[in-house]
């Protein structure tokens, strides 16, 4: 949904699961500056989230077999991703009218949590992520987006942690090689990783601003 338009409509990562490339939104860092305001909050409640979703409780029910209807579902959260950066209050209606007719579609999920973390809801947002990690557990979209919601609410070690649970399932995927490099630097949390995502960002950071940043730290570690 959210970021510089290269990897991050899971065109990579969606190729790899997949997962048609239009499904995926992904997190964009440039919204923080709004979000963070209630990180406060989250840092005491996102736990909560966490575990609803883990004991399977939270705001939905499921959906009886009878009734249950993937393909309507995945039609509503293409339209969803065709408006969630020009409309996110019409993409948050229709993915939450899909997740009637399929409660287990991940996507949806994952968009969802999208939409609510650019509205400053981590508590919910954290909820939707950890939905669609479950249901897509070879895809690193969720699981990098969790890492950012854990990041915001001011849970550093944990945001880092589940940020190398998506390279556990991409290696590659570059927004979170960039993102984890990122807080490890601005959190003074530097390790033997480090140094190597940094020149792959130098190589193929999604921005000239990226791969400067990459060239910037690595120049400043020669020193």
């Amino acid at each position: 949904m959210m970021q510089t338009r290269s990897s991050s409509d899971g065109k990579r990562s969606g190729e790899a699961s997949g997962i048609a490339p239009k499904q995926f939104k992904s997190f964009d860092r440039s919204s923080i500056a709004t979000i963070a305001r209630v990180a406060i909050f989250a840092a005491f409640t996102l736990a909560a989230a966490s575990g609803c979703a883990t004991k399977g409780h939270g705001p939905y029910t499921g959906t009886p077999e009878s009734t249950r209807n993937p393909d309507k579902a995945e039609r509503l959260n293409q339209e969803a991703a065709d408006v969630i950066d020009t409309n996110p209050a019409k993409a948050e209606k229709l993915l939450r009218e899909a997740l009637t007719f399929d409660l287990y579609h991940g996507p949806a999920h994952n968009n969802l949590g999208i939409v609510l973390l650019q509205k400053g809801q981590l508590y919910d947002a954290a909820g939707e992520f950890e939905w669609a990690r479950k249901l897509l557990p070879g895809h690193p979209d969720p699981r990098m987006n969790l890492a950012y919601t854990l990041e915001l609410a001011g849970r550093t070690d944990e945001a880092i942690t589940t940020f190398r649970t998506a390279l556990e399932v991409y290696p590659d995927h570059l927004p979170t090689i960039q993102a984890i490099t990122r807080l490890q630097i601005r959190a003074g949390k530097k390790d033997a990783d480090t140094p190597r995502w940094l020149k792959d960002i130098a190589m193929r950071g999604e921005s000239e601003h990226w791969r400067n940043w990459a060239r910037l730290e690595l120049a400043k570690g020669e020193k």
